[in-house]
C-alpha cells in the first residue's frame, strides 16, 4: 500500500537553538499520534507536512492526488458566522463544486455531531463544540490526510474523551496525524504512536510497545505516563 504522506531525510533547523530530524517516515490510513513535550517539534513537523514551513533539507510530501485538511493549534473562527455559513465558505475555498457544497457541509456537520447547531453562531458554541467545528472545516472537502495539532488542548476530561472518539472514527478511512503533549490522549485513539523529544524520534510503534518502557520508579500516574518519562530521560535500557 502506498503511503499517504512520506518524509525523506527531512530536517528543519532554527539557528543554533533547534533542529528537527532527519526524519524518514511514511504514514498510511489510520491514526498516528505524535506525542512530545512542548518544544519537541510537533508543530514544526506538521507545518512542514502542510507546506507552511520550508525544510532545511529533504522533503515532506503528501503523495499522489491525496488532499489535506488542517486543524491548527490556535483555532480562530469567525464568531458572527453560523456553523453552516463558515463551513460553506471553507468548502468554497477548498474548491468543493457548487452542486455538492451543501451536501459536503451537512456531511461534515454530521461527522462531528453538530448538525443541530448548523444555524448557531460560532460565538455561542462551547469550547468542545468549537474544536469539533474546527475538525469539520478540516474534513469538509473530504481529504485523504487530516492533520490535527493539539486538538484536545484546553478541553475538560469529558470533552477530550468525546473528541478522541470522533478522531478515532475518522481514522478508519483517512490518514489522521494528531499531536498532543497529553500522553493519555493516545489511549483508545492511536493505531501508531510517534514520540518526539528535542526534534528527534525516540519511539515509533504501537501503544502496547510504548507501555513496555514503563518503570515503576519513573514519574507518572499511569503506565503510559511512566513510559513517556523514561523515553524523555533517554534511558531505554
Amino acid at each position: 500500500m502506498k503511503p499517504k504522506v512520506s518524509l525523506t531525510d527531512l530536517t528543519r533547523v532554527y539557528g543554533k537553538s533547534f533542529k528537527l530530524g532527519p526524519l524518514n517516515l511514511d504514514f498510511q490510513t489510520g491514526t498516528t499520534c505524535v506525542v512530545g513535550p512542548n518544544g519537541a517539534g510537533k508543530s514544526t513537523l506538521f507545518d512542514l507536512i502542510c507546506g507552511l514551513a520550508v525544510p532545511t533539507t529533504g522533503s515532506a510530501l503528501v503523495c499522489g492526488d491525496a488532499r489535506l485538511g488542517l486543524l491548527p493549534q490556535d483555532v480562530r473562527l469567525p464568531p458572527r458566522a453560523s456553523c453552516e455559513e463558515f463551513l460553506a465558505h471553507v468548502a468554497w475555498l477548498q474548491r468543493v463544486p457548487p452542486y455538492t457544497r451543501t451536501q459536503a457541509v451537512r456531511a461534515a456537520l454530521d461527522a462531528v455531531d453538530l448538525r443541530d447547531r448548523a444555524s448557531t453562531r460560532i460565538r455561542g458554541l462551547s469550547g468542545g463544540m468549537v474544536r469539533r467545528l474546527g475538525i469539520a472545516q478540516a474534513i469538509v472537502h473530504d481529504p485523504d490526510v487530516v492533520v490535527l495539532d493539539e486538538p484536545t488542548a484546553g478541553l475538560d476530561p469529558l470533552q477530550r474523551a468525546s473528541l478522541r472518539r470522533l478522531i478515532a472514527d475518522l481514522g478508519t478511512s483517512r490518514c489522521m496525524l494528531v499531536s498532543t503533549h497529553l500522553v493519555e490522549d493516545v489511549r483508545g485513539l492511536a493505531d501508531r504512536v510517534l514520540v518526539l523529544n528535542s526534534g528527534d524520534v525516540v519511539f515509533d510503534g504501537l501503544l502496547d510497545e510504548l507501555a513496555q518502557f514503563a518503570e515503576a520508579s519513573a514519574p507518572g500516574d499511569t503506565e503510559l505516563e511512566r513510559a513517556f518519562s523514561v523515553l524523555m530521560a533517554g534511558d531505554t535500557r
